[in-house]
């Protein structure tokens, strides 16, 4: 089973897919967003656009998440921003033409609440300027500027399973998620503190200088 986790830059795709494999015995996290990454990196900085736009991303997150599904037992995790509806049948449509059980969920929240989701990441920013560098914060305000589209695009029907998480924790997200796909996770049985803690440590893993 293939759990794509959709929804805005801030959302909390990430964290929940963190969540979710902690706590689901056999589960992978292949994360799409790194094949991009290294397609950025084989270009000069004036050509990095979208690379969700090249055929090339597309093309090979299917190949990687077909292989590691058909490959391997336990759930595959991708935690990734898709709103335009071609990008999404390249991708998600097409695994599930290759005849995999695909669980899409949009996370969404208010524009205020991923705003402030979106601020707290307080600790990488305070890492960044120790580091003298921002492109970690060109990417948060990049993150912004996409909100309104994606907070638009991701609340039509072809993109649901829809969740709103404003009032929601991460643990509680991943419940619910579990719920709908039929798994079952392990009970979450960590503190808050431990739990901020861990999150934090996620965050502060994702944060990219380039």
């Amino acid at each position: 089973m293939l759990l794509w986790i959709n929804g805005p830059f801030g959302g909390g795709k990430t964290q929940t897919a963190h969540e979710i494999q902690r706590r689901l015995p056999g589960s992978v996290i292949c994360d799409p967003e790194y094949a991009g990454f290294g397609l950025h990196r084989t270009l000069p900085p004036e050509l990095r656009g979208d690379f969700r736009d090249l055929t090339s991303w597309r093309q090979g997150v299917v190949e990687v998440l077909d292989l590691a599904l058909t490959k391997r037992d336990g759930a595959v995790i991708a935690p990734m921003t898709v709103t335009d509806p071609v990008c999404f049948e390249e991708t998600v449509g097409r695994l599930r033409e290759l005849g995999h059980d695909v669980r899409h969920f949009t996370l969404l929240a208010q524009r205020e609440t991923v705003l402030r989701r979106l601020r707290e990441r307080g600790f990488g920013h305070l890492l960044r300027h120790v580091a003298g560098k921002n492109a970690g914060l060109r990417r948060e305000s990049w993150a912004v500027r996409q909100l309104d589209h994606c907070l638009e695009r991701l609340s039509e029907p072809e993109f649901a399973e829809h969740l709103w998480t404003d009032h929601s924790t991460v643990p509680k997200t991943a419940d619910r998620i579990a719920v709908l796909a039929g798994l079952t996770l392990r009970p979450n049985t960590e503190g808050a503190l431990r739990t901020r803690l861990r999150q934090v440590g996620v965050g502060v893993k994702h944060i990219r200088f380039d």
